[in-house]
């Protein structure tokens, strides 16, 4: 299985990733050993979505990493980004 996955750092900005072990790679970011959010910590997983083949979840990672990914997940996602204080996700709207 292959997961793409969203981080909520405590900078109250989202990091985007992909893992075949999202339980390993989930410690690494919360141990820092990840370059992206080791000084973005304490980390909330806030949604994953899993994936039986690889490319199709890599394929989906650069997507929501996209301007039209962010704009997906802020109308898939508004009301538990509003109860995280993801502001982000709301300007220039």
């Amino acid at each position: 299985m292959f997961f793409v996955y969203i981080l909520f750092c405590c900078d109250k900005r989202l990091y985007i990733g992909f893992s075949a072990n999202l339980k390993r790679r989930l410690s690494e970011h919360q141990n820092g050993l990840s370059k992206s959010t080791k000084f973005r910590r304490p980390l909330k997983l806030i949604y994953y979505e899993c994936y039986t083949n690889k490319a199709d979840a890599k394929a989906r990672e650069i997507f929501l990493k996209s301007g039209a990914g962010h704009e997906q997940l802020k109308h898939q996602h508004k009301r538990m980004f509003a109860e995280i204080s993801y502001k982000h996700a709301f300007q220039n709207k």
